[in-house]
């Protein structure tokens, strides 16, 4: 399933003949995934980011969070292994980092991170610390620090972006995206940084290819969702999808989890944390 320069509709359908990776014989099968963000007043974007991971698919889940809270972390998501970096307060990185990421399949970089140079080192490092073969998604503050890297070439071809409006504006050095069409925006960001992108209900690929998808409404836009979807990304791509299909089958599950919680909950209201535990259900109906 693929584009090159045709906007294609991704419906149930599609994602059917788009099949993601089998189930495997064990969680290392399913793939080994680090979430890296997490400041001491915002840990629960981690926590979130990495039970949609989970509640796609993933195996194997790691946190790196501020030293700080490390604690309540590791006590709040059992399902993780949580490492504490110190360089989140404000201290030195002292190879925690390296350790984190050593024989992860995917590293999601940015949600929870409150402090652009604090964003930018952890980019920077674990660009360094990370093995070729390993998968990326930037989200967030992590996404601030791309029009100034000086290595873009290191995530080409294995990263995927999922930019906010503001986010893309910076992206693309704009004061602002609101007169520029989706379709145009996330394909300008994709070509740019060599990345797959995820913007609103779009996602493009550095190659041309375009994708609309048709589910999620404006309740999406609630605290902690962008989060739930940069996790269910990683984890799709932790069980071995590929850039494309891992935001197609990301944004999909997103906007569908969205659109089932208005039904029973309304439109505004719900809560990031909800759209989680819809995830593998909303799975299962696309599968079946």
């Amino acid at each position: 399933m693929s584009t090159h320069g045709d906007l294609e509709i991704v419906t149930e359908m599609r994602l059917r003949d788009w099949a993601l990776p089998g189930a495997g014989d064990t969680k290392n099968s399913r793939g080994r995934l680090l979430v890296a963000g997490g400041s001491r007043s915002t840990p629960g974007a981690v926590m979130l980011a990495g039970l949609a991971a989970l509640r796609v698919g993933a195996g194997v889940l790691g946190l790196a969070v501020a030293e700080s809270v490390a604690g309540p972390v590791a006590a709040a998501v059992p399902e993780a292994s949580v490492t504490g970096l110190p360089q989140l307060d404000g201290g030195r990185d002292g190879g925690e980092l390296a350790g984190a990421v050593s024989g992860m399949t995917t590293v999601l970089v940015g949600p929870g991170l409150d402090d652009p140079q604090a964003a930018e080192d952890l980019v920077r490092q674990t660009i360094e610390a990370v093995d070729n073969s390993t998968s990326l998604v930037l989200d967030a503050f992590a996404l601030g620090v791309l029009p100034a890297l000086d290595r873009v070439d290191r995530i080409a071809g294995r990263c995927v972006l999922t930019p906010n409006p503001n986010e893309a504006a910076r992206l693309l050095e704009l004061d602002d995206v609101d007169d520029v069409d989706e379709p145009q925006v996330a394909s300008e960001i994709a070509k740019r940084f060599g990345a797959v992108v995820s913007f609103q209900n779009t996602v493009a690929s550095p190659e041309g290819g375009l994708w609309s998808v048709p589910t999620g409404h404006a309740g999406l836009g609630t605290s902690g969702s962008g989060d739930v979807l940069a996790g269910a990304v990683a984890g799709l791509l932790a069980r071995g999808a590929d850039l494309a299909q891992a935001a197609c089958w990301g944004t999909f599950l997103h906007g569908s989890a969205g659109d089932r919680l208005a039904s029973r909950v309304g439109r505004l209201g719900f809560l990031a944390r909800e759209l989680v535990d819809e995830l593998p259900l909303v799975i299962v109906q696309t599968e079946a």
